[in-house]
C-alpha cells in the first residue's frame, strides 16, 4: 500500500480549509484517509498550518510520499524531514 501525505478539502464553497492527512494513494482525495495528521487554513491571516512533526516523520521514515502542496508548506515553515537508513551495513 502506497502512502501519501496529501490535504483533503472541507469547509464551504468559497471558505475552504484543509486537513492534512495520510491516505492510501488510491482513495479519493476528500475519500478515507488513515491518519489526521494536522490543518492547513489560508483564510485566516497569516495563513494557519498546524501538523503533527511526530506522526509526519513517522509516515515519512515509511515511506510516505508527500504531495506537491504539503511539500511547499512544509518548506515555508521549515520542518525538515529524514528517511531511516535502510542500507544493510556489510
Amino acid at each position: 500500500m502506497a502512502v501519501h501525505v496529501r490535504l483533503s478539502r472541507h469547509g464551504t464553497r468559497n471558505r475552504p480549509f484543509y486537513h492534512v492527512v495520510a491516505a492510501d494513494h488510491r482513495m479519493r482525495r476528500d475519500g478515507r484517509f488513515i491518519e489526521k495528521l494536522g490543518v492547513y487554513d489560508p483564510g485566516q491571516e497569516p495563513s494557519l498550518f498546524d501538523v503533527k512533526h511526530d506522526r509526519l516523520q513517522f509516515w515519512y521514515e515509511r515511506g510516505a510520499h508527500l504531495s506537491d502542496t504539503v511539500a511547499k508548506l512544509l518548506k515555508v515553515k521549515n520542518v525538515k524531514l529524514e528517511r531511516k537508513n535502510t542500507a544493510k551495513k556489510a
